[in-house]
C-alpha cells in the first residue's frame, strides 16, 4: 500500500527498492499522470514483482503516460516478465528510448514525476537523494528529457516479423 513518500539521502539496495515500490503504489492511488523511469537497465529495479505490476496495473489509464529511458532493454525483457506483458497491454501510454552507447551520456538512475523524484547518483551502491523540492525536479527533468531525444525508440510492445 502506499506510505508517505520518502524524502531525503538514502543508502542502499534495500532503501532504494522501498522507495521504488513506494513510489509505484502512491502513483496507483493518487493516480499521477505522468512518470519517466530511467536506468542503464533497470535489472536491480523491483519491475517483475506483482506488487509493482498490480500498482502499474491500477495506475494506468487514459491519459496517463510512461516514459522508459535506458542503454539496453534486453535485461528488462529477461528478467521482468510481469512488466513486459504489462508494457504489451499499455503500449499507447508508454514511450521507450535506449540511448546509444558511444558519445558518453550516461542513462540516469531515476523515478520522475510531476511532484515526486528520486535520483540513484551512484547506481553501483545504491545511493541517491529523493524528493519533492521543486527545484531539483525540475532539473532532473530537463536532464532526463535532454537524453530521451538523445534515445533511439526501443523496447517494443511486439516484434513484428515475416
Amino acid at each position: 500500500m502506499a506510505g508517505e513518500l520518502p524524502e531525503g539521502a538514502f543508502d542502499g539496495r534495500h532503501a532504494f527498492v522501498a522507495h521504488l515500490r513506494t513510489a509505484f503504489a502512491t502513483a496507483a492511488q493518487q493516480g499521477w499522470k505522468e512518470m519517466v523511469l530511467s536506468d542503464a537497465d533497470f535489472l536491480d529495479w523491483p519491475l517483475g514483482e506483482r506488487e509493482v505490476v498490480d500498482a502499474l496495473q491500477a495506475w494506468a489509464a487514459s491519459g496517463r503516460s510512461l516514459r522508459l529511458l535506458a542503454r539496453r532493454f534486453d535485461g528488462v525483457e529477461r528478467q521482468h516478465a510481469r512488466f513486459v506483458q504489462w508494457r504489451r497491454m499499455w503500449d499507447h501510454i508508454v514511450q521507450a528510448r535506449a540511448l546509444p552507447g558511444e558519445g558518453g551520456s550516461e542513462v540516469p538512475s531515476a523515478f520522475w514525476t510531476p511532484g515526486w523524484f528520486l535520483h540513484r547518483i551512484d547506481p553501483e551502491r545504491c545511493r541517491g537523494v529523493c524528493g519533492l523540492e521543486a527545484e531539483a525536479r525540475v532539473g532532473l527533468r530537463q536532464a532526463l528529457d535532454e537524453r530521451f531525444q538523445q534515445g533511439r525508440p526501443a523496447f517494443p510492445a511486439s516484434v513484428l516479423g515475416l
